[in-house]
C-alpha cells in the first residue's frame, strides 16, 4: 500500500486503511486466510482483523466459512471496483483499440501495464492465444507469426508482476530520476525467479540505464521460463510516461537470439502503436 506520510494525521481514516489492508492481504498465493493470518499480513491486531473480516463478509467483498477460526476469501463484489476502474479510466479505453490492432498484426499477445510500487499491473491486454503458423503484416513488412501456444501465466487483466524482472517494469523504472531509482532499489531483494533472472543490483541498474537510453526493453525468461517480451513506454501528448506497452514472444520461436536482433519490425510495430496512443492521450 502506498505511503500516507504526505497526509496530515487528521486527514487519514484509519478504518479505511485497515479495511483495504485486509483486502490486499489476499493473493494468488494466499487465497484463503483466517483472522490470525490476516492480522499478520495486514499488520493489525487479531481482534481488528476479525471485525474487518466480518464486516467485509457482510458487505459481500469476502466469502467465507465463518465461525471461530474460519477462513475467508475474496468475493465477487471485489470485481465491482475493478470493473468500475476499467469502465471509467481513460487509459484502458484509449489503448484497447490500438492493442487489438497490434495483436492482430503481429499474432502476439500484447498488454499495457502501469507501475504500482514494486509491481506492474496489467490494465489492458489483447490476444487470447498465440496464432498458428503463417504471417501477419505490420506496416509494409511481414512478420513470422509465433507458433501456437497459450498466453504466458499471469497476463490477465489486473495481474501484478514484479517490476524488476519484466520488460514493462523496467521501461517504467527507467523513467525515474537516478536518485529516485536508487531509493526505489534500496533495501530491496531481487529474487531469482528463473535461472535467467538478473539479481545483481549493479548489473540491474546498468541494464535499466541502457533501457532509458535506447527507449525500449527486452526481457528474456527472467520472470517466466519460455517467454520473452519487448516493451516501449507510452507517453501523454505533453511528454510524461504513463504506462508501458509490450509484445510477448515465446522463446521456442526465437531461439537464443534477441528479439530486436531477430525481428526489428516488432520494435517498429510497438513504436508505431505507442505513437498512435500518444496522439490521443
Amino acid at each position: 500500500m502506498q505511503s500516507l506520510s504526505h497526509l496530515a494525521k487528521a486527514d487519514v481514516i484509519e478504518g479505511a486503511v485497515k479495511a483495504l489492508a485486509v483486502l490486499e492481504a489476499f493473493s494468488a498465493e494466499r487465497q484463503r486466510l483466517n483472522a490470525t493470518q490476516v492480522a499478520e499480513r495486514a499488520g493489525i491486531t487479531r481482534a481488528a482483523a476479525r471485525r474487518h473480516l466480518l464486516t467485509l463478509h457482510a458487505l459481500g467483498y469476502l466469502d467465507g466459512e465463518g465461525g471461530k477460526g474460519g477462513s475467508y476469501w475474496l468475493g465477487a463484489r471485489v470485481l465491482r471496483l475493478a470493473g468500475n476502474y476499467l469502465a471509467s479510466a481513460r487509459l484502458p479505453r484509449v489503448v484497447q483499440p490500438v492493442l487489438n490492432r497490434l495483436s492482430a498484426a503481429t499474432g502476439c499477445a500484447c498488454s499495457v501495464a502501469v507501475l504500482d510500487e514494486d509491481e506492474v499491473v496489467i490494465v489492458a491486454r489483447a490476444g487470447e492465444r498465440l496464432v498458428g503458423a503463417g504471417e501477419r503484416l505490420v506496416g509494409e513488412q511481414a512478420l513470422p507469426a509465433p507458433s501456437s501456444g497459450a498466453l504466458p501465466f499471469g497476463t490477465h487483466l489486473g495481474a501484478r508482476l514484479p517490476a524488476f524482472a519484466t520488460s514493462t517494469g523496467r521501461v517504467l523504472l527507467a523513467q525515474l530520476p537516478s536518485a529516485q531509482l536508487s531509493a526505489w532499489l534500496r533495501g530491496k531483494a531481487l529474487p531469482r525467479l528463473t535461472p535467467h533472472t538478473i539479481c545483481d543490483k549493479t548489473q540491474w541498474k546498468a541494464l535499466v540505464r541502457a533501457v532509458a537510453a535506447q527507449g525500449y526493453c527486452e526481457a528474456s525468461q527472467e520472470h517466466e521460463l519460455g517467454v520473452q517480451a519487448l516493451a516501449v513506454p507510452l507517453r501523454e501528448a505533453t511528454g510524461p510516461v504513463v504506462a508501458a506497452l509490450n509484445v510477448v514472444l515465446p522463446v521456442h520461436d526465437v531461439g537464443a537470439q534477441r528479439t530486436v536482433a531477430l525481428a526489428p519490425q516488432y520494435l517498429r510495430a510497438l513504436q508505431r502503436a505507442a505513437d498512435e496512443v500518444r496522439q490521443v492521450l
